[in-house]
């Protein structure tokens, strides 16, 4: 009776519109359970099947076919693994947009890399894909990770604030449909490559809440994200694509009614590598039981085998495949062609110019690529004055070629180093000399005749494509592969340069940190930049040369010595991990970075408070001789509780930009639900009864003024 009840009030739905449609799930009227339902009413089981793929399309029934694209800075319609390319807009790596501390920055990104998956779905290219494998909301805990250079660092909030910001940029802001639809990866506690197939992450339920899950939490409360890829990994001994905790809290707590699916080969590791289930057919069944409804592996034989013994129903099968449904959904791909979509139009005109080729995109590729650059050292040498540094001898592997990571797409042009300090050279009259390596000293005689030298190294982010699993450099690491070292291989190189001429620059062009003792407490100035822009040339030459302001921080602790880091396995950040537990000497703190300007912090006072959030006002004021952006950061401690609190941790900050000699107030919103704990007994957050000690600065070690605001 509650199946014809429920059968004839969606027919009643259906009729009653006044919009003539071919299937009665394109009624755009109805509420969007309701056109799910219609439509899984209309699959065939095969249909049922393959759509626990990462096709959601259902051609029979005018639902296109639409897959997926990695987009961690640019998406990817090919990429070093791939026989074909298309171009797109290419950004600095996660962990450089990370580095901006800038969540409008961030949000173009996201903005761009959905504008552009719109236009390639009207080309006629082997894959057209809607969804969006990002932002990566891991958090990285350790410096030897592997895949650093997919994260935006170590810090929970941080994280989240940017992985909000990617979600929103790549979704957009219509009411009813998404432009792209936000994938985030890898839930959970996915942070180290060797025997990432196999080993279990361990942590309790706080570190879980708190720290682990909270960027992922905050993608899809406060981002909109309805999409999420499961690690790996297992958390305290059960694999993630069939950890209760997807269902239990990510579906029923959260709200996450979209996609989760398997990492690649997912269900053959669970079998394989966890020896979770025996065969592949009790695996696929487990997988579709935890809800998990997209496959990124080969599943269709065994989930077939799985229904024929009655391990799974049909049933089971619909559960799971409504999220992908409900995407396809919200990406306007069920309502046929009489479709309100927003975004349906984009690049049907073949006469428009590419979006990777619009103004637009290439202002946003340099734009968010000056403001990665971090100043990580400088006693005046920067900027260089043109008048006179004339002669330049540029040095390294990375000043004259461009090397993208794994999840790179092919830009449609690209700026190295080199290419653009040539280009200043034309304007400003420079003599610029390149020499790739100091191969039988060349370079340091060349170094003795220049007024200034840059350095431009640091790692190679793809690895060898002959070996998945090995790196040739110790130092060097990426996807299935952790980092052995973390000193700079040509750190010796740089020495010998520097002793024939102190005016010796460090462009250190990499995607984690370096232990750079001896250039740090020697070299006159450093900057950082992550691989893969196609700005990055004109990035670092502008910064040398003081045409923009490097404003760029941290988003890790550089620490000291390999030997200052925990085990690479201990998951319990409270063992010395993050700025947040870490109690040595490091070499360059989170959130720090330096200016060619200085900024004096004014007293901070409460502005507003509520049940909601309390919002802090500092004024900031430029007193050096150049404009330049501040990232304002406010950190907070409980002195007196008596729960154990992180020593300090991030929740504010706005990067903002103040003319030489002006003075702004800048405003901090602290919410208050990010100023409670989670409470094991109760399985809550409570909120912290105690003294909060609001502490502002420029970095996590650089605290101008503190505020009680208990």
């Amino acid at each position: 009776m509650i199946r014809l009840f429920v059968s004839l009030f969606l027919m009643s739905s259906v009729y009653t519109t006044t919009i003539a449609q071919t299937h009665d799930f394109q009624n755009t009227k109805l509420k969007d359970d309701q056109r799910i339902t219609l439509l899984i009413r209309q699959l065939t089981l095969d249909e049922k099947i393959a759509l626990l793929s990462t096709n959601l399309g259902v051609p029979r029934l005018g639902i296109p076919s639409l897959s997926c694209y990695e987009g961690l800075h640019g998406i990817v319609l090919g990429g070093p693994a791939n026989k074909y390319s298309y171009p797109t807009t290419i950004f600095p790596q996660a962990y450089g947009l990370g580095e901006t501390w800038d969540r409008e920055a961030v949000m173009r990104v996201g903005q761009q890399m959905a504008e552009e998956a719109r236009y390639y779905i009207q080309r006629d290219i082997p894959r057209k894909g809607l969804v969006i494998y990002a932002p990566n909301a891991d958090l990285a805990r350790d410096p030897r990770w592997g895949r650093t250079e997919e994260s935006y660092g170590e810090d929970a909030y941080l994280t989240g604030q940017l992985s909000i910001a990617m979600v929103k940029g790549l979704q957009g802001d219509d009411p009813r449909y998404w432009k792209t639809a936000a994938l985030m990866k890898h839930f959970l506690a996915n942070s180290n490559e060797d025997g990432r197939d196999s080993t279990s992450s361990n942590f309790d339920e706080r570190l879980f809440r708190e720290y682990y899950s909270y960027p992922f939490y905050k993608g899809i409360t406060e981002g909109g994200s309805r999409a999420f890829m499961a690690s790996y990994n297992a958390w305290n001994g059960t694999p993630m694509c069939i950890n209760p905790v997807l269902d239990q809290i990510a579906r029923k707590e959260w709200g996450n009614n979209g996609i989760i699916c398997t990492d690649g080969g997912g269900l053959r590791l669970l079998v394989e590598a966890h020896h979770a289930y025996p065969t592949l057919t009790e695996g696929a069944a487990a997988v579709i039981k935890a809800k998990t409804g997209m496959f990124l592996d080969r599943y269709q034989e065994a989930v077939k085998e799985a229904l024929d013994k009655g391990l799974i129903s049909e049933k089971d099968i619909e559960e799971a495949i409504r999220g992908n449904i409900f995407v396809a959904l919200k990406l306007g791909m069920l309502d046929g062609a009489d479709t309100k979509n927003p975004y349906a139009n984009i690049g049907k005109d073949t006469t428009a110019t590419p979006p990777y080729r619009m103004r637009e995109a290439l202002q946003a590729a340099r734009e968010v690529t000056n403001k990665s650059v971090v100043l990580l050292k400088n006693n005046g040498l920067l900027p260089l004055n043109s008048k006179k540094t004339r002669k330049i001898l540029v040095v390294g592997p990375y000043a004259d070629q461009m090397v993208y990571d794994w999840y790179s797409g092919h830009p449609p042009y690209e700026v190295t180093i080199l290419k653009a300090l040539r280009e200043m050279a034309e304007t400003e009259r420079l003599t610029i000399s390149y020499i790739p390596d100091n191969r039988m000293g060349k370079a340091e005689e060349m170094a003795r005749e220049a007024d200034a030298v840059i350095v431009c190294t640091g790692n190679h982010p793809y690895g060898t494509k002959a070996d998945w699993f090995f790196c040739p450099v110790p130092s060097d690491g990426r996807e299935a592969v952790d980092r052995k070292s973390l000193q700079l291989p040509d750190e010796d190189m740089i020495r010998q340069l520097y002793r024939v001429n102190p005016n010796t620059v460090l462009v250190l062009v990499s995607s984690f940190p370096y232990t750079i003792n001896w250039s740090n407490q020697h070299l006159p100035a450093i900057l950082h930049i992550t691989h893969c822009s196609q700005e990055q040339g004109h990035a670092v030459a502008d910064a040398l040369f003081g045409k923009i302001n490097p404003a760029g921080r941290t988003t890790q602790t550089w620490v000291r010595d390999i030997l200052d880091l925990p085990a690479m396995m201990d998951y319990d950040i409270r063992h010395g991990r993050t700025y947040m537990y870490h109690k040595g000497d490091v070499l360059y703190p989170f959130g720090y970075g330096l200016s060619y300007t200085t900024f004096q912090y004014g007293k901070a006072r409460i502005l507003r408070q509520n049940k909601q959030a309390i919002e802090v006002s500092v004024p900031v004021t430029n007193t050096g001789d150049y404009d330049g952006d501040e990232v304002v950061q406010l950190y907070v401690a409980y002195p007196d509780s008596k729960v154990e609190h992180p020593q300090k941790q991030l929740k504010a900050f706005e990067r903002i930009h103040i003319k030489k000699g002006e003075t702004k107030d800048v405003i901090l919103r602290i919410q208050r639900s990010d100023l409670t704990y989670w409470d094991t007994v109760q399985h809550a957050f409570i909120p912290e009864k105690g003294r909060l000690l609001f502490m502002i600065g420029a970095s996590s070690s650089d605290i101008r003024t503190e505020i009680d605001a208990s």
